[in-house]
């Protein structure tokens, strides 16, 4: 480990300094790398039966909380250019070579950003339930959650309200294989996923039948052999 890694015994696993944040990691098995970026308001325990999928399969995946998640400490406010910039230097800081990224809803987000700032930093990318802007949410979420922060503002909240700002034009700069998954369900308009995989020269786009949101990646084996496939298929 570097001088800004060390183990935090008490709670099992790493902790790494990052873009002037400290991150709160897991990391478990053996072969090639992946990592995986939650979703807004969670931590990397949402992905615990895919990690076990992809440990059995042969990879090595590493699963940061994003900052002011999970066993980080909470912020006053977030942007997702920051966290796109924490994952790009936590990528360095473990040392990896274009490793596969997972991101499940903002973290999905924050493997757009990464890879239109940071091309090539991945060497395949998959998404989940990923929006451009808040205009990209079904309006009955926007119109729900724009009455709560108002009534409680929560900077989290705010994030989803206000960002991401992403131009579709920026999209064709990724040129690695990406998957783009949407439940049928899901709080992504299917017209903001079809805009996404359309924009991305080297995608294919699953809509998972009869899922919403994250029933097919929280407690199911639905995501991880999604997953497995499209790194295999890649020779990942």
């Amino acid at each position: 480990m570097s001088q800004n890694q060390k183990m935090d015994h008490r709670k099992g696993f790493c902790t790494v300094t990052v873009n002037g944040v400290t991150l709160h990691y897991a990391v478990k098995g053996e072969g090639k790398p992946i990592v995986l970026i939650h979703g807004n308001g969670e931590d990397h325990s949402i992905f615990s039966v895919e990690i076990d999928q992809l440990v059995a399969a042969g990879y090595r995946v590493y699963a940061p909380d994003s900052r002011g998640h999970g066993a980080n400490e909470p912020l006053p406010e977030y942007h997702y250019a920051d966290m796109a910039e924490d994952v790009y230097e936590f990528i360095r800081a473990m040392g990896l070579t274009k490793p596969a990224l997972y991101g499940f809803s903002d973290g999905g987000i924050i493997g757009l950003l990464l890879e239109i700032r940071h091309p090539g930093t991945v060497g395949v990318l998959a998404i989940s339930g990923t929006n451009l802007s808040p205009e990209g949410l079904i309006p009955s979420f926007i119109e729900e959650y724009s009455v709560l922060n108002k009534e409680r503002p929560d900077p989290l909240i705010t994030l989803m309200l206000t960002e991401p700002q992403i131009n579709p034009e920026a999209l064709k700069s990724i040129r690695i294989p990406v998957l783009v998954t949407a439940g049928e369900n899901d709080l992504i308009l299917r017209s903001e996923t079809e805009k996404i995989a359309g924009a991305i020269p080297n995608s294919t786009m699953i809509i998972v039948e009869n899922e919403d949101h994250g029933s097919y990646i929280v407690n199911s084996e639905i995501m991880g052999n999604l997953l497995i496939d499209f790194l295999r298929r890649n020779n990942t």
